[in-house]
């Protein structure tokens, strides 16, 4: 049997336990993971690009376990009725290749993708950092506030987003939350007066929501929106204003922020942070830039999380996956043989 957490699993755990808390003790998970970086088998996300967006499977391993995520990206889909993002996730076996757990990813992604931000924002962010402009108020934004509040403090938000129906929903589900939320007129207008600057929108398209005059001396900014080719939110003149962190150097060259700059442009991965074989922040008024795409790693330590925390409760769920002949060599075995002609 292979464990299993469906929707209805995956809402009444984070109802119960609280999407900060959650994120927050993810970190841990993540952080281990990315230490121990050179033990997994690595590669870049396979994608389907279509006119109507991306569909993706992301996969890595580890010598014990192999993951892999399914997830689209259809920056256009919220006008039909349907989500920009969703997504699910499969550990297995690598001795046997059975799979061994199942999970949606839809939540589980939002999840994890904001609290990789603030495991880097922790590294990369000012000790006291307090003020996040967020540029996007999507589906992502509030897993982000929150996230970033739980591992750095972050308490105090300035918003901007073109749908003023997304910035209303943001601020009534933040609002009651204990955040102190200022709505702003332009993303120059969220930037200014802000620690860190999380840029988080769909448009598949190279854009620049953030331009470099918005930027100011001891800035961490999170870029989180360009994971596609040809899909971008920063001025590029911003990368050359401090150290670039990225996930993984092929990914992100891809996909990410530094599309736009020369291939030879110099980055430094996470990894190398949390292990001290780089310096992450060196000074109060460097700025620094986060150039995430999203990397299976992630997705790997975040079905780890979960799988753990939900053993041995009702919200561990077993289906019936994988066939299971008793003799291993006669699969046919389970229909019977063919029914004789007339």
């Amino acid at each position: 049997m292979t464990g299993f957490v469906g929707v209805d699993a995956m809402v009444r755990w984070v109802a119960t336990n609280g999407a900060e808390r959650l994120m927050t003790d993810m970190v841990a998970y993540l952080e281990a993971d990315y230490r121990r970086w050179s033990s997994f088998d690595k590669v870049e996300r396979m994608a389907s690009h279509t006119p109507f967006g991306v569909i993706e499977l992301m996969p890595i391993s580890d010598p014990d376990t192999y993951a892999f995520k399914y997830v689209n990206g259809h920056p256009f889909n919220p006008g039909r009725g349907y989500q920009t993002v969703t997504a699910f996730g499969v550990l297995a076996d690598v001795h046997n290749g059975y799979p061994v757990f199942l999970s949606e990813m839809t939540l589980l992604t939002a999840l994890r993708t904001a609290a990789t931000s603030a495991m880097v924002a922790r590294r990369l962010a000012r000790p006291d950092a307090r003020t996040m402009a967020m540029i996007g108020a999507g589906s992502q934004a509030e897993f982000q506030a929150l996230a970033f509040r739980g591992v750095l403090g972050v308490d105090r938000l300035r918003v901007f987003d073109v749908d003023p129906a997304a910035t209303a929903k943001l601020v009534r589900n933040l609002t009651p939350l204990g955040f102190d939320i200022e709505v702003c007129d332009s993303a120059a207008e969220a930037a200014r007066e802000a620690d860190i600057v999380t840029t988080c929108t769909a448009d598949k398209a190279a854009a620049t929501v953030l331009s470099d005059s918005n930027v100011a001396a001891g800035m961490h900014i999170n870029a989180i929106g360009g994971d596609c080719p040809g899909k971008t939110e920063l001025d590029p003149a911003i990368l050359s204003r401090g150290p670039v962190f990225v996930e993984y150097t092929p990914q992100t060259r891809i996909e990410g922020e530094i599309q736009r700059v020369a291939a030879d442009f110099p980055v430094t991965e996470f990894w190398e942070v949390l292990t001290d074989r780089a310096p992450g922040r060196t000074s109060d008024d460097q700025v620094t830039v986060f150039d995430s795409v999203g990397f299976a790693i992630e997705d790997f330590s975040a079905l780890r999380f979960l799988r753990d925390s939900v053993a041995g409760t009702e919200l561990a769920l077993e289906i019936d996956l994988v066939a299971a002949p008793d003799d291993p060599k006669d699969l046919f075995g389970l229909v019977g043989a063919p029914v004789p002609a007339l």
